[in-house]
């Protein structure tokens, strides 16, 4: 069974920086779709970013673009989520996610087309 692990998370300012990571057993993520949701408390799922099947481009949400960038370590069978100049609306439990079928770039941005889930990581940004 695939596990997915995230960690990195923490409590930072405002306009600070974290990185989160999120390391595969089981299975290589190389051929893999993997996706960052996050979900604030009393809210809604939320995409933050992620990259197709076929890899290349990655795909962000409209509140994180330009300040999140997504990363795959292949050497150490991860993907990381890079946080820049966070704000207190970033606060939230991070997941990230993983598919082995097929997930074309559009539709990454589902929650519902993954098969995988790590067990989240409290990220809280303070003012």
């Amino acid at each position: 069974q695939v596990q997915l692990i995230e960690s990195g998370g923490g409590l930072v300012q405002a306009g600070g920086s974290l990185r989160l990571s999120c390391a595969a057993s089981g299975r290589t993520f190389r051929s893999a779709a993997m996706g960052w949701f996050r979900q604030a408390a009393g809210k809604e799922r939320e995409f933050v970013g992620g990259s197709g099947w076929s890899g290349g481009n990655t795909r962000y949400g409209d509140s994180v673009k330009g300040r999140f960038t997504i990363s795959r370590d292949n050497a150490k069978n991860a993907v990381n989520l890079q946080m820049n100049s966070l704000k207190p609306e970033d606060t939230a439990v991070y997941y990230c996610a993983a598919s082995f079928g097929t997930l074309p770039y559009s539709d990454v941005v589902m929650s519902t087309k993954y098969d995988y889930w790590g067990q989240g990581t409290q990220v809280t940004v303070s003012s």
